[in-house]
Parts: C-alpha cells; sequence; structure tokens
C-alpha cells in the first residue's frame, strides 16, 4: 500500500514543519441541560471573524487582534456575549433558552448534515431537520439525501432492507443505539425497521474503522443512531403518516420533567400495510404486508457529578408475504410469514471524579432477547439470540493536549436456530445452537493540538471462547493547516466480525436454490482497513463551499464468502484468494441563495471476491452512485421544499448458467426521484410528498414466479437491484407541544 506511506509520510513532514504558536480560540457551546449545541453563531464583536459548532458543539476560531468580546447565538437561545482574557485556556459557553417564541424568525439556514472539523475520524451528524427532507418511517429511510450509506432490499419477497457503506453490506458495518451495540445477529435482516424515524434525534455516520471504545468490529464503518432525550424533548410529540399503498403509521413520545435532576420519556410506535400490491402480475406480492408494534421507556438522572440513563424498548413485528391468496388456482400457494418479538434493556451510568481534567468513568449494560419465528414456503426457520454486553470506561486528561481512554468489555451471546429443508447440507447442531463469550480490554491515546492537529491511536486485545484471542490496532490522523479552510484525515486500522451465515442470509431460503456450507466453514472474519479524506471549506461569494473528497479501501485477510455463481445453488465458503472494496467519493454542497442549498456527489465503487478461484467482481453492486439534493426554505420558515434525485449505476449479475438464463449478466443503470413538501406553522408541520417519482421499476424480479414448487424449479427472490415496487405517494404531520 505504497499510498498510504506516502499519504502517511506527507502528512507527518506537513506537521514537523507547519506547528507555531496558536492563534486560535477552542471551546465548546452548550445549553441549560449540558447538552452540545451543534451550529451555534460565535463571532467577535465589531468583526466578521467567527465561525459555527460543530456536531459535538465544539469550535476553533481565529482570534481577532481588535476584540476580546466573542457573541454566541442560536435560534430560541438568548445570545451570550463574552470578555475572553486567556485565549489559550478552553472555553465552554452555557447559551440558555429564550422563554418563548411568538413567531418564527430565521436568521441563517444551516445544513441538516455537519460534518466534523474537530473529530480526527470522518464523522457525519445527519440531524433530526435533515430526516425531516423525506419521510423516513424507519431507519431504513433515513438515508435517502445521504450520499454514503445506500439502502436496498435483499429480496422482493421479505421486504428485508440492508445497508451499505464502502460498497460492503451493512453486516460489515457496527450499528449502535446511543453508543451499545445493537441490531445485530438475530435482528441483522430487519433490524433497521426497529428503529422509528421520529423517535431519532440524529444519527453519526462514521468511515472506516472506528475507536477501539465500542469493540472490535466496524471493518467499513460505523453507525450510532441517537433517541430523543427525556430531558431536552419535547413534553409531548405527535406524528402521524399515510401512504397510498396503505400504509398506516402513528407515532408519539411524552418526556415529564419530574424535577430538576429526574426525567422520564415514552415513546410510541404503531404501523400496519395490509393492500395486497401485484403490479407485474407474477402472483407475488410486491411487498409483504406488515404490522408493527413498539414502545420504549427511558429515564434520566443528574446531579452534580452523576449521571443515570436506563431504558426498555420492546418490539412486536409481523411480515406476510408470497403468492397471493385469492388466486384460487393455486392448489398450494408458497407463503412467507415471519414473527418477531424483541426485548431490549439497558442503562448508562458515569461519575465525574473532577471536571477540570474530564476525569470519569462511566458503565455500559445492556440485555437483549430476540425470538423470531419464519416460514418460507414449506421450510420453517426459527431464531432465539440472548446477549448480554458491559463495557466498562475511563477518561482522563493530561493536560489541554493529551488524553486516554482505557477500559473493559464483555459480550456474550447464545443462539439457538432451528431449520428443517432438504435442499441445506453442511450445517451440523453444534453450529445451529451455539454460543460464545468475548471478553476484552482497550487503551486509547489523543493528542490535541488546539484542533490544528490530532492524533488517535487505540489498540485493543480480545478472547473469544470460540476463536482465541486476537489484537485490533487503530490510528487516525486529522490536519488542519489553515483552520476551518481545509481539513486533512487519514485512518489505518484492522477490524474483525463473527459471521451469523445463515441467520444473515436466511432471504435466500426464498428460493429452490440449494444452500451448501463447507465443512468446517469459519465464521471469523479480519479486514484492514485504509482511508484518507480532504475537507475543504472556500468562502465564495459571501457563503461557504464545501467539498468533501475521499477514498477507501477496505482488504479482508479472512471473509466468509456466498458464492452465487451457480444458478441451482449457493455455496458458503471460507476466501480462498482476495477480497477488496474500494470507492472514491467526492461530494460538494452550496447555498446559492438564502434558504437554498445544492448538494452534489459522485461516487465510485469497485468490489471483487475471488469466486471458483477467480477474482470476479461483486455481484448486485453499483459501479458508481450520483446524487443531486436540493433544499428550500421560505425566509418565514412557513414553507420548505425538498427534492432528491439519485443515478444508480449498473452492475454484474450472478452467472445465470448457459442452459435457459432466465436473466441477463449484467443489470442497467437507473434514476430515481424524490420529493416533498412541508407547511410549518408555529408547533405544527404538514408534509406532502413522493419516492420513485420516475417509476422505474426492475422487470420480474421474483425469477420463475410461476413455479416455486416444480423439481426443476429456478424460482429464486433474492436477484433484485433495483426498486421493486412503483411510485409511492404520502401525507403526514407533526406536531408538538414545545417546551418552556
Amino acid at each position: 500500500m505504497n499510498l498510504y506511506k506516502i499519504l502517511f509520510t506527507a502528512l507527518v513532514l506537513a506537521v514537523s514543519t507547519s506547528l507555531f504558536a496558536d492563534n486560535r480560540l477552542k471551546g465548546k457551546v452548550v445549553d441549560n441541560d449540558g447538552e452540545p449545541v451543534a451550529g451555534a453563531n460565535l463571532r467577535w464583536k465589531n468583526t466578521s471573524v467567527g465561525g459555527v459548532t460543530d456536531m459535538e458543539g465544539l469550535f476553533e476560531i481565529e482570534l481577532s487582534k481588535t476584540s476580546k468580546q466573542l457573541i454566541t447565538s442560536y435560534i430560541g437561545y438568548a445570545s451570550d456575549t463574552l470578555t475572553v482574557v486567556d485565549t489559550a485556556e478552553f472555553i465552554n459557553i452555557v447559551l440558555k433558552a429564550e422563554a418563548s417564541l411568538d413567531e418564527v424568525v430565521v436568521s441563517a439556514r444551516r445544513s441538516g448534515t455537519l460534518n466534523s472539523r474537530v473529530d480526527a475520524m470522518q464523522t457525519q451528524k445527519i440531524t433530526y431537520d435533515e430526516l425531516c427532507r423525506a419521510a423516513c418511517c424507519n431507519l431504513a429511510e433515513s438515508f435517502e439525501t445521504n450520499a454514503s450509506v445506500d439502502v436496498a432490499y435483499s429480496d422482493a419477497a421479505t421486504g428485508a432492507r440492508q445497508i451499505k457503506l464502502l460498497g460492503l453490506s451493512g453486516t460489515y458495518v457496527q450499528m449502535l443505539t446511543e453508543q451499545i451495540p445493537n441490531l445485530q445477529g438475530a435482528a441483522s435482516p430487519y433490524g433497521l425497521s426497529y428503529v422509528p424515524g421520529p423517535w431519532m434525534e440524529g444519527i453519526q455516520v462514521s468511515k472506516g474503522t472506528s475507536s477501539v471504545k465500542n469493540g472490535y468490529e466496524a471493518l467499513t464503518g460505523q453507525i450510532n443512531i441517537d433517541y430523543k432525550k427525556p430531558q431536552t424533548a419535547d413534553p409531548l410529540f405527535v406524528n402521524l403518516f399515510a401512504a397510498h399503498t396503505g400504509r398506516l403509521e402513528a407515532n408519539a413520545d411524552v418526556n415529564v420533567n419530574l424535577n430538576k435532576r429526574l426525567a422520564t420519556g415514552l415513546m410510541l410506535h404503531y404501523s400496519r400495510e395490509k393492500m395486497s400490491h401485484d403490479s407485474d402480475d407474477d402472483g407475488f406480492l410486491d411487498m409483504p404486508k406488515t404490522e408493527q408494534f413498539n414502545v420504549m421507556n427511558r429515564w434520566y438522572y443528574k446531579s452534580d457529578n452523576y449521571i443515570f440513563q436506563a431504558g426498555v424498548n420492546y418490539v412486536h413485528e409481523k411480515r406476510e408475504s408470497g403468492q397471493i391468496a385469492h388466486n384460487n388456482h393455486i392448489a398450494d400457494p408458497y407463503k412467507i410469514n415471519i414473527e418477531t418479538n424483541r426485548a431490549l434493556i439497558f442503562t448508562k451510568n458515569g461519575y465525574i471524579f473532577n471536571h477540570d481534567k474530564n476525569t470519569n468513568i462511566a458503565l455500559i449494560l445492556s440485555g437483549t432477547y430476540h425470538k423470531q419465528d419464519s416460514e418460507f414456503g414449506h421450510t420453517p426457520f426459527d431464531v432465539e439470540q440472548k446477549n448480554v454486553y458491559a463495557n466498562l470506561m475511563f477518561e482522563t486528561e493530561f493536560n489541554s493536549k493529551n488524553k486516554i481512554s482505557t477500559g473493559v468489555s464483555m459480550n456474550y451471546d447464545y443462539y439457538n436456530e432451528s431449520l428443517n429443508n432438504a435442499k441445506v447440507s453442511g450445517l451440523d447442531n453444534l453450529y445451529l445452537k451455539r454460543s460464545d463469550a468475548i471478553s476484552g480490554a482497550y487503551a486509547q491515546y489523543t493528542f490535541d493540538y488546539y484542533s490544528r492537529f490530532t492524533l488517535l491511536a487505540g489498540v485493543r486485545g480480545d478472547y473469544s471462547s470460540d476463536h482465541g484471542f486476537f489484537v485490533t490496532p487503530r490510528l487516525h490522523l486529522k490536519y488542519a493547516p489553515f483552520g476551518e479552510l481545509l481539513s486533512l484525515r487519514a485512518s489505518v486500522g484492522k477490524g474483525y466480525r463473527i459471521a451469523n451465515v445463515l441467520i444473515e442470509n436466511s432471504y435466500l431460503l426464498a428460493s429452490s436454490r440449494r444452500l451448501i456450507f463447507d465443512k468446517g466453514l469459519d465464521p471469523f472474519e479480519s479486514a484492514w482497513n485504509y482511508g484518507a479524506s480532504a475537507h475543504l471549506t472556500l468562502p465564495l461569494f459571501d457563503k461557504n463551499l464545501s467539498v468533501m473528497l475521499e477514498y477507501y479501501y477496505t482488504d479482508f485477510d479472512k471473509q466468509v464468502v456466498a458464492n452465487l455463481e451457480d444458478p441451482t445453488q449457493v455455496v458458503f465458503s471460507n476466501l480462498q484468494g482476495r477480497s477488496y472494496a474500494q470507492n472514491a467519493q467526492i461530494e460538494i454542497s452550496y447555498p446559492f441563495f438564502k434558504g437554498f442549498l445544492l448538494t452534489g456527489a459522485y461516487r465510485l465503487t469497485d468490489v471483487k471476491t475471488t469466486y471458483n478461484g477467480k477474482l470476479m467482481t461483486k455481484p448486485l453492486t453499483n459501479k458508481y452512485k450520483g446524487l443531486l439534493t436540493a433544499s428550500y426554505q421560505t425566509p418565514s420558515g412557513m414553507w420548505q421544499f425538498d427534492a432528491t434525485s439519485q443515478f444508480n449505476g449498473g452492475g454484474r449479475m450472478p452467472d445465470p448458467g448457459t442452459v435457459n438464463p432466465l436473466w441477463d449478466t449484467t443489470f442497467p443503470a437507473y434514476v430515481s426521484l424524490s420529493a416533498q413538501a412541508t407547511f410549518n406553522y408555529r408547533e405544527l408541520s404538514v408534509y406532502i410528498g413522493g419516492e420513485n417519482l420516475t417509476g422505474y421499476r426492475q422487470k420480474n424480479p421474483i425469477i420463475d414466479a410461476a413455479n416455486p414448487w416444480g423439481e426443476n424449479s429456478r424460482f429464486d427472490a433474492s436477484m433484485v437491484w433495483g426498486p421493486v415496487h412503483g411510485p409511492k405517494f404520502y401525507i403526514g404531520l407533526r406536531w408538538s407541544i414545545p417546551k418552556v
């Protein structure tokens, strides 16, 4: 990897020649509850010198030669003017909420997606405002306006959606909810639907290997979901949604501050979609009939030095799909039924020993029970998972430039899978019923030179009862030679994953393929990830042009390969040869005029894996993606209009075989368009919009749909590369009682 050696050498030389006396002020802006205020404006009085806080409320601005008074402002908060005496000191600014807002006042509109200028890792925050730009019924629909994360159907029958990051499936992305590993294992096929959109406060997306604090996973990145907090959220929020396809959804959350220290919140979700749709007349439902009930209760307590959070979440979901029952000429219709019950309980405890040095200790505990009963035709497949997770962390700052974090963690998983299918071979009872306990320890060091140069180095060691001892090293560098104008980042690190092969590929049961598992299949996967990025902010016509360039390379040492090159079977085996994924992306944003923001992005993807001794492009993977999003908000803030267009490149299909091929060797490029209009009046918002307005649909997404039972059937619902349903139109409203 000569490219990375050159990159790191250049960074070291640049740092050694460019670190000079500091002329910038560094600090953080928070609200009354200590929560960071992202997008707050800072300006030296009577000057044009200033800046904006990032997603963590942190800022770094040039010092003024003529003023010592720093003005901080943000909509909904009283402005604060602070006289700065010691410019070398880290400044903490607390903004107080204004008593009331009688009318809508918009001074400046910030982007709904924020890129951190302070974090050593390339981190992007999708804010609540950004989530509201589209329907966002659940987590699977939260990335419609995001250039980095793709979401697609894994098959044309179950409605399961999977994300892709850096060209690889979401199983290589570490999913967290408020820094707790979640939505993994048994939840991975349908977990994106378990997080209602109106519950979310924001999403953080980190590319490449992340911090070792959260574990050894994150081979391609990390996605962390932040829920609404009872101590800061509105006392009452209601969201209602309806689509012309028959989808109905209701969400509500109630939050109560019992006193100055204690708060609790209750979040409720119910959705159903029971209409039958068969647009291509193949006898199969275009999308499954679903019904879900979801509830979460959480508690928050804070004293001077101690913070306690706890919560419980329960999800019940039913999915029904397959051949339509009213086709009476079908004696034995092919049906798919999936019923899930999932319960999660968690607690987070933190104690601060020294506020000046941020010396603290934290303990995170969680427990999950997941039971899923499913039937694919005549094949029953049931899964039970029990998980216990614990993470004890200690952090302290030696001084303003040096920080260390260390801790120990434990993760225990128990799986009990039941499968009865004559076309599945190579599995044994030991694999279907198994457990694994993994314990580990980590240390992470951060050197931060006034956010000009940041080094984040971490290492952890873990021991698995099934796979032995392994070490996870990671390194992140950030260099900002011209302050906010340019941020350069580089990263290298290793990641591991224990594949749940049958669970993660259970959608393949909706086919006539034989599932063959190689004898001695090792589910332990590992890969190195290398990354480099540059974030450029250019003042242009009194506005800022944002340009993001990035390149990531993931190189697998060990991998479980699903070989689909024979249309009659899928073979799961360990990698024999090379497997890699590389991505290059550019993203440009510019507010052409007040209230308007235009973002364009283009990404090239090259993913190759060795199949049958030959290095080949991974099937069903787009070669490129283009994204263009436009958003306009009227000066009063009463109206907002959003439109997003995606340009999805073509790619390779698995080998269809030479005898009676039922699909092409490649799939074409296509364009999709979505749009939404929102009307805001005080605490009420009404929105109306549409998805896939171009109406593009993949023709015959289910192969040999008329013959799911035949002896020589080629029935297969997994050959999906594009939209499986036509345009969808929706309407909804949001209403809240604001926090006083």
